[in-house]
């Protein structure tokens, strides 16, 4: 959820982004609006169909090749040592493994129907504590990983010539707390740690050699 007050209690599914806040980038932002149009079409001209939808945080964990997400990408860079050190960004955190596992629940219990589920492993990981935990579980192998915080008025310098690095200013510094408690009490939902799906996240990289050698 994007350009919307922090609020005080824990993300639930309840919360939608903001599409008309300037914070907004296009990619949430058509997200948002596909979503809204899949909803409106059910409303309007759906007839027996039912809608459940699944809004995954950042998905991590084991891959099958060298065509991954942007989220194991980070793994990868933290692991190559491609980072100078680590911005102050948080991410929701969950395993690809589980995400696929409630997309299944949700196509087949009757209880997911009309409902969005939030699929993340609280609590929420920090750049940081994803390459400390690298650091401390792959030995030798994330020795590259960088431990020491990079001050936000550089990233946001930086913002000024990359339009990429400039999509994450709005981000800096926010420590946010999400709920998986929909998906767990509706559908039975159980899930692997967030620290396990880093790991696992790492060890696959390793095992296809998408890394770069120790």
């Amino acid at each position: 959820m994007y350009g919307i007050p922090q609020p005080k209690t824990p993300y639930t599914e309840e919360l939608w982004t903001n599409v008309d806040s300037p914070d907004v980038r296009a990619y949430p932002k058509s997200k948002t609006l596909a979503e809204r149009a899949a909803w409106n079409f059910i409303e309007t001209e759906g007839g027996s169909l039912e809608l459940s939808v699944v809004n995954p945080v950042g998905i991590f964990g084991p891959v099958l090749g060298p065509d991954f997400s942007k989220s194991v990408i980070l793994v990868q860079r933290l692991l190559n040592g491609d980072m100078i050190g680590c911005p102050q960004l948080q991410y929701g955190v969950v395993d690809v493994r589980d995400v696929a596992d409630l997309h299944c629940r949700a196509m087949t219990n009757p209880k997911a129907k009309g409902e969005r589920f939030l699929p993340v492993s609280p609590p929420c990981m920090t750049i940081q504590q994803m390459s400390m935990v690298l650091r401390d579980r792959m030995g030798n192998a994330a020795k590259r990983s960088p431990t020491r915080v990079v001050p936000n008025f550089l990233i946001k310098v930086v913002a000024l010539f990359d339009p990429q690095v400039a999509n994450l200013v709005s981000e800096l510094g926010k420590l946010k707390k999400m709920s998986n408690e929909k998906a767990k009490t509706l559908l039975g939902w159980q899930l692997r740690t967030g620290v396990d799906a880093v790991v696992a996240t790492a060890e696959s990289l390793i095992e296809f050699g998408l890394v770069k050698s120790p």
